[in-house]
């Protein structure tokens, strides 16, 4: 299956179980490691769109977990998260994956993405 992209960071144990499952499914996804490359602001827009801005937000994270506390009491409407995603990937719940179908989808679920795959 061709046209799937997968958002994240490398070091990752969601992404890395991501990219290992779409492996083993025969699925070529393109990678697009946001500390290479940075959050496509573009794609962040959609996303928010596709999935509401708290399904992207990982509040359980170290990075959010380091961050001050007026930093995280800010973000409270899809503006000010894309600031602060665009700002500090790390906070970007992993994986984001866009799907052929045009659908997006957060987090790594064998059986949903299997589903998916039909």
């Amino acid at each position: 299956m061709a046209g799937v992209t997968l958002y994240g960071i490398p070091n990752c144990d969601t992404v890395k179980k991501a990219r290992t499952w779409l492996a083993g499914q025969g699925v070529e996804a393109v990678f697009h490691d946001f500390k290479k490359q940075g959050v496509p602001a573009d794609r962040l827009a959609t996303w928010v769109k596709a999935l509401g801005w708290p399904a992207l937000v990982n509040r359980q994270g170290t990075t959010w977990r380091k961050l001050d506390p007026a930093a995280q009491a800010a973000v409270v409407d899809a503006d000010s998260a894309m600031a602060l995603l665009r700002e500090q990937a790390s906070v970007i719940k992993r994986p984001v994956v866009e799907w052929p179908d045009g659908r997006v989808t957060v987090g790594f679920s064998a059986a949903d993405w299997m589903a998916r795959l039909g």
